[in-house]
This record gives structure tokens, C-alpha cells and sequence, in this order.
């Protein structure tokens, strides 16, 4: 299904233009098209095995489709300033700080700013205190909100989050959630994952669902929650099994 029509008078900030990833003969995401526009929360969400995951890192560049092409453009560029955030942060063996300085240095910020850059951001997602520990030994929310930091710093057009707050508890969650928020505020654009129909509904402007490896709906999140157009997303959301709707595709694992 394709997505929303961008804003009026924009170019989407990314797209999926026919896309299928490939691997040993199975396609895991078949033919997907998307449009996403320039300002906004969108949030994926479908049954285990959907192919949530691989969506998030095929858009950011994680992965290359086996056909298709993705484009994504902030303010025109072709190189826009992305940062992913996942469900277990993959934090280096260093404080907490060295962790935000190092990723700034990686994006080419000089020096002498990074280490003011990285504690305002501490700062920001309350870290300034545990900006010496070793981040690997913080608890599992103070690492996600580590990692959040790590992304504020680097001032991301676009921001993927994939489950970020699935191993959390309640309150970390929250501030997991807060965050986003903050983000968004700011004017980056989020793309979030997540099996928590509670917090889609909280955060989401819009929701793609995703059954089977395929995008079958691409809706206002007002319209999706009340009216969904499959039923399949019907199912999901009554808490069902959801079977898959298509019989397993494979084909050569060739590129175009």
C-alpha cells in the first residue's frame, strides 16, 4: 500500500520505491512502497516476524534492498543527518561521556566543541552525574536514555527508534517516551517501532502496519485505531493471532 501523500508543496522526506529485501531465497520484505512526510511521529507496528526491524534498517541504511531504492531528504540533501536508536544500545567500553564524544567526533565535529555538545546533552536526558561511570554498568533505562543523548548531540533530521523501551519498566519507559517527545518538539522526524499498542497510540501521528513482510496499511493514527482498513490489522489490534494474509514468497536472491 502506498503512503501518505507528502505535505503540499514538499517532497517526501523519505520513500521506499518498490522495495524487497532478499536472504537465501526468501523475500523477508516484498514490494514495499512508503512515502513519509517531512514533520511527524509515524510508528510501525505488526506481529512478530512482520519485518519491522529490517524496515527501520533498510530506511536508515543499515542494509541495501535486493531491489528498489530508498531516498530520504532533509532540507534537499541527499545526505541527511540520521541516528538510530535501538531496542539493546550498543554502547562502547568507555564512560558515559566518551560515548557521546566519540560519536561526535565520527560525524566530523571539531574537538574543541565536543565535550560541551556531549554534557549538554547528558544534561538534557539527566546523565550529567554519571557522565564518568562506565556506560556499560549503567541500569538497562539509564543506558537507553544514554543512547538517546548520544542521538540528541548529533542533532539527527531524522530519528529511528526500534523498541526502544521493550525491557523497560514502567517509569524508564516514560522517560523513553518523554524523550521522543522532545525530539519531536525539536522538529526531528521520528520513525519508531513497537509492540506496545498503549504507547503507539500515545506517541503515533501515523501508523504503518506490517504483516507477512508487507505494508498493508499507512493511516492517520486517529483512523487506523478506530476503523482499520484490513483485517488483519482488525485482528492485531483485538489482541488476536494474526495469520499471515500471503502464502511465503520466494524468489532468486538477484539484484536489480
Amino acid at each position: 500500500m502506498s503512503g501518505l501523500p507528502p505535505m503540499a508543496g514538499q517532497h517526501p522526506l523519505l520513500e521506499l520505491r518498490d522495495v524487497s529485501f532478499v536472504r537465501s531465497g526468501r523475500v523477508l520484505l516484498d514490494r514495499s512502497n512508503l512515502a513519509l512526510a517531512p514533520q511527524g511521529r509515524t510508528v510501525v507496528i505488526g506481529p512478530n516476524g512482520a519485518g519491522k526491524s529490517l524496515l527501520m534498517r533498510l530506511a536508515h541504511g543499515l542494509l541495501e534492498p535486493s531491489t528498489g531504492a530508498i531516498v530520504c531528504r532533509c532540507n534537499g540533501s541527499a545526505a541527511p543527518r540520521q541516528a538510530m536508536v535501538f531496542q539493546r544500545p550498543v554502547l562502547l567500553r568507555r564512560s558515559t561521556i566518551a560515548n557521546v564524544t566519540h560519536a561526535l567526533a565520527l560525524s566530523g565535529v571539531p574537538r574543541r566543541l565536543r565535550r560541551g555538545q556531549a554534557e549538554r546533552a547528558l544534561a538534557r536526558f539527566g546523565l550529567a552525574d554519571l557522565a564518568q561511570r562506565p556506560a556499560r554498568i549503567l541500569s538497562g533505562g539509564e543506558q537507553q536514555r544514554l543512547a538517546l543523548a548520544r542521538a540528541w548531540a548529533l542533532e539527527p533530521e531524522i530519528l529511528f527508534l526500534d523498541e526502544p523501551s521493550s525491557a523497560l519498566d514502567p517509569a524508564a519507559t516514560k522517560a523513553v517516551e518523554d524523550a521522543v517527545n522532545v525530539f519531536h518538539d525539536k522538529g526531528t522526524r521520528i520513525v519508531m517501532t513497537t509492540h506496545d499498542l498503549g504507547q503507539a497510540r500515545r506517541l503515533a501521528d501515523e501508523v504503518v502496519f506490517m504483516c507477512g513482510g508487507r505494508i498493508l496499511e499507512h493511516s492517520p493514527a486517529s483512523s487506523f485505531f478506530d476503523a482499520p482498513a484490513t483485517g488483519a490489522a482488525a485482528t492485531f489490534l483485538r489482541g488476536e493471532l494474526v495469520l499471515d494474509p500471503h502464502e511465503p514468497a520466494t524468489l532468486p536472491a538477484t539484484r536489480r
